[in-house]
């Protein structure tokens, strides 16, 4: 019988669900058991895809094409699992699917309404994920805040469920806030208290209780909030903020929260394999070295509208023990002439996706800057298709080289839109999405970073490099290193003369782990540790040393950086 736990939250928004959901599961993981996660989100939109990133963040993109919430990119690589479109469900896909069951008479007779019909349409997505993968434990976090009108339904149905699989397969875990306020930073549990009452209004008891907090709760503080929330005590489990999301699993397997979830869930307990997870956290909090990174994009005033981007780059400072320093660089503010000294600090530098016009002569800017200075450089998506303008400008001497996205009328629209495209209408779910197949070219950069012939990596995109200019882009010393296997798509591009110069149409930061980061990621900053030299943070005590007491460099896998200057 799979085991369903329920994850939600109270007092404020963006408490950690997310996080607690992920790092519940990477325990569970650890001793054994199959887990898969999905976000239930109250929001009426039918997906992610066309929502502002500056008001909700990132859009993750799934192997099967789904645009979802970027939750599902933090379940991913904290469980080490490809999740599927089930993963995701909104209020407007559950309202969708019930109309279109209405208009299809599968009601017939009936009067549609929110109890039972979008309840059991919610119950059967929860069931379904469960079934599909054939799971042990299925976790599911509700978006939002607990008190929140439009959540109110999955609330509800969530209190059913427990109902429809018997207590012992069902577990509640309520994520919230304990405040320190005044001067003297006194921890107060009313916000908690009057939570777990709204909860408990809505029918649901939580049986565990996460407790976010900036200070250490103490016993008494939490047998008060046991005996007002009537949880246990051992089930009231501190939350403290800490230097890196990746340690949560291990404060958690500390507190003993997979223990008491598989006690109450009935399930067999195992010893957990922590030692993978442990040696993550290490490298993260005492790496041998550091590099500098820019991350250029256009929303760079909301960190989450990049977040799989920011976790692939600390993937590739894991894979290369080093400290990736993050530097956000609006690209519209590259677009004046002290664009160089922005960039001169930085020894790697990415060019995130985006769509439009805005910003992007500041991402040509910065390519540039990375090609003439040596400087490492990938480019994503839209970065890619900067980089191919940029070099058919400035290399190929196609001085009005531009895409046809922010230019139509090009004379040389060295980026044109799919065929596929052209007489797309709606926005929603219509682009290029998922994975899809790439073969590398024998002997490129790319062949040997991923060490592979061919590659499935995900998709989000309306426009291509037009192939009329493929000619003499590669006469001029660029490498179309990925090809669609029908030839009709390029996919990647590098500079063989570059010491890393390497962009994809594609989102491979969608497919990156702390525990297997990305080849492209992970060459970037083996690339930027190789420039840098004698660039490092303070040694740990695991560091190799050279005999004069310095650090080495990691060993260069055998990638086509040796010997680069």
């Amino acid at each position: 019988m799979t085991k369903y736990i329920f994850v939600t939250g109270g007092v404020v928004s963006s408490i950690g669900k997310g996080i607690t959901t992920a790092s519940l599961g990477r325990l569970l993981r650890n001793r054994g058991f199959s887990v898969t996660v999905q976000k239930l989100d109250p929001y009426i939109n039918v997906d992610a895809g066309t929502m502002n990133p500056y008001q909700h963040g990132e859009v993750f993109v799934t192997d099967d094409g789904a645009e979802t919430d970027l939750d599902l990119g933090h379940y991913e690589r904290f469980i080490d699992c490809n999740l599927t479109r089930h993963s995701s469900v909104t209020t407007g896909s559950v309202y969708s699917e019930v109309i279109a069951k209405e208009r299809r008479g599968d009601y017939l007779g009936s009067t549609v309404q929110m109890i039972p019909h979008i309840t059991n349409e919610i119950k059967e997505r929860i069931v379904r994920v469960g079934r599909e993968t054939q799971a042990d434990v299925v976790i599911a976090e509700i978006g939002g805040t607990v008190g929140d009108i439009e959540g109110q339904i999955f609330i509800e149905a969530i209190r059913q469920f427990r109902k429809d699989v018997g207590h012992a397969n069902c577990l509640y875990i309520h994520v919230t806030l304990i405040p320190d306020v005044g001067p003297w930073g006194e921890i107060k549990t009313k916000p908690t208290q009057h939570s777990v009452i709204k909860l408990r209004e809505m029918g649901i008891q939580p049986d565990v209780l996460i407790c976010r907090t900036r200070r250490p709760i103490s016993l008494e503080m939490r047998e008060k909030i046991s005996l007002f929330c009537d949880v246990d005590k051992e089930a009231v489990i501190e939350a403290m903020d800490i230097e890196t999301l990746y340690e949560v699993p291990l404060r958690f397997e500390e507190s003993g929260l997979a223990n008491l979830v598989v006690k109450r869930l009935g399930m067999p307990e195992r010893k957990p394999d922590m030692a993978e997870w442990e040696e993550i956290v290490q490298r993260i909090k005492w790496p041998t070295y550091e590099v500098n990174a820019a991350i250029v994009g256009k929303y760079t005033g909301n960190g989450d509208a990049y977040i799989s981007i920011v976790e692939a780059l600390k993937h590739g400072g894991i894979a290369n023990d080093a400290r990736v320093n993050l530097t956000w660089l609006d690209s519209e503010e590259l677009e004046t002439e002290a664009f160089e000294n922005r960039l001169a600090e930085m020894d790697a530098i990415v060019v995130a996706g985006g769509f439009g016009a805005r910003g992007v002569e500041g991402k040509i800017n910065a390519v540039r800057y990375a090609r003439e200075r040596h400087v490492p450089y990938l480019g994503l998506c839209y970065g890619m298709q900067m980089a191919v303008i940029e070099f058919a400008r400035n290399v190929c001497g196609l001085a009005d080289a531009h895409t046809e996205e922010v230019e139509p009328n090009s004379p040389h629209p060295v980026i044109h839109i799919l065929p596929e495209q052209k007489e797309v209408t709606y926005k929603g779910a219509t682009m290029r999405l998922g994975a899809y197949r790439c073969q590398l070219v024998a002997g490129s950069l790319a062949e040997r970073l991923y060490n592979a012939p061919a590659v499935f990596e995900r998709h989000r995109h309306r426009y291509e490099l037009n192939n009329e200019y493929r000619e003499v882009l590669a006469k001029h010393g660029m490498v179309c290193s990925g090809i669609s296997p029908d030839y009709r798509l390029v996919e990647i591009i590098e500079i063989p003369e570059h010491p890393y110069f390497i962009a994809t149409q594609f989102h491979p930061e969608f497919k990156s782990r702390p525990n297997r980061a990305h080849p492209l990621f992970r060459g970037l900053i083996e690339a930027a540790v190789k420039r840098t030299g004698r660039r490092y943070a303070p040694i740990h005590e695991n560091a190799p040393l050279h005999a004069n007491g310095q650090c080495s460099l990691p060993e260069m896998e055998t990638l086509g950086l040796e010997g680069t200057e």
